[in-house]
């Protein structure tokens, strides 16, 4: 395999980014927090402490990054790239838990009130902050896409939503100013309510990342355009991707090709696929395995449409592949991919069955396959 092709330096976009962050954030924070403080405002405090919590959370990013780029070991033969998830997973408790303490502080005060004082000065900084949020939001977002990183992206999106919230800090303070009418408190409960919500999101979203999601249907498409843009392959079926941490993904797929064809040809042909998948995809094709199809019969093509049928009147059977018949030997062999609605094991016994019946001269070997991607 050739080596890697030239690419930004991803770790390099995520720590300066990252930096970038922190700085921003632990500035915010003191303003409001002295802002708070001296106004005695508990929704200010709490903006305080959620900015404090997102420079928190882009200093986890940055250890992950780090880490997740370490080169692999005998340990970890395909990389470290997966502990971004885990540090995900981290930043996630944080903000959790930044949510549950926020709600809890802004309980208190709507039991026991306490009167804010707002000046020209707290307006200001709260007006600044608010474009601030605004343009580092859409700064982190920006380089999180170029450079893949759900951290950053997430990390963009939540600054663009504090830059929100802390608006409505500002709108609670004109209110006191011009109504006397303190809504701080309960500003405090739904602030903390919002952080508490995107935490879960991002934890839910981290554990798919680990549990293994299904691909991106992009993705899926484009290896599977590349694979069949080679004029000998008839097919392509079985595309299983597998995510090793942001940008490193390992596959391994099943191509259709002739039966007159050669080992040798088939090695070349392979070979070829791995290097054109490599390269314009990233994705590494750890394996290529091959199903031939008939040449040789007309019998076989007419057999095959027959079979087809047979299967495809089921709704939870959502394709057949992988189809040889060897009429001299009466034998034949395909793959159905099954719908998660259905056990595997009453489909094969209700296929196996169904085409025994249309073809009982016939030994058959059905393999089940699973719906993995799009």
């Amino acid at each position: 395999m050739s080596v890697q092709k030239p690419e930004l330096n991803r770790e390099e976009v995520i720590v300066k980014t990252s930096i970038i962050g922190i700085i921003t954030n632990v500035l915010l924070a003191a303003f409001k927090a002295g802002v708070g403080l001296l106004s005695n405002s508990i929704a200010i405090l709490l903006d305080a402490i959620n900015n404090l919590s997102d420079a928190l959370s882009s200093v986890i990013t940055i250890i992950g990054a780090k880490l997740a780029g370490k080169l692999p070991d005998k340990k970890h033969p395909l990389g470290h790239g997966r502990i971004e998830y885990l540090s995900s997973m981290l930043v996630s408790a944080l903000v959790l838990y930044a949510g549950i303490t926020a709600l809890i502080e802004s309980v208190k005060k709507i039991i026991h009130p306490e009167v804010a004082h707002y000046s020209l000065l707290t307006l200001i900084i709260l007006a600044v902050a608010i474009i601030v949020k605004l343009l580092l939001g859409k700064y982190v977002k920006t380089k999180g896409k170029q450079v893949n990183s759900g951290a950053l992206i997430a990390s963009g999106s939540d600054a663009s939503f504090d830059a929100i919230l802390s608006a409505s800090v500002l709108a609670c303070a004109l209110l006191h100013l011009w109504w006397h009418v303190s809504l701080e408190a309960y500003m405090g409960v739904a602030i903390s309510l919002v952080i508490i919500k995107a935490g879960i999101e991002m934890l839910q979203e981290t554990l798919h990342d680990i549990l293994g999601q299904r691909p991106a249907p992009e993705l899926v498409k484009q290896v599977k355009e590349i694979i069949q843009a080679q004029p000998l392959v008839h097919g392509v079926y079985d595309l299983l991707i597998n995510d090793y941490g942001p940008n490193k993904h390992y596959a391994s797929v099943h191509i259709e090709l002739p039966d007159t064809m050669t080992v040798d040809e088939v090695d070349r042909l392979t070979r070829q696929i791995e290097e054109n998948v490599y390269h314009k995809t990233g994705v590494i094709l750890t394996g290529v395995g091959v199903y031939s199809y008939n040449t040789k019969d007309e019998k076989a093509a007419l057999i095959r449409n027959d079979v087809q049928k047979i299967i495809l009147m089921h709704d939870w059977a959502l394709q057949l592949h992988g189809f040889y018949v060897s009429i001299a030997e009466k034998q034949m062999r395909f793959d159905v991919v099954l719908s998660f609605d259905i056990a595997r094991e009453q489909a094969l016994d209700t296929l196996t069955k169904e085409v025994q019946t249309a073809y009982p001269d016939y030994t058959v070997q059905i393999t089940p396959d699973v719906d993995l991607t799009d």
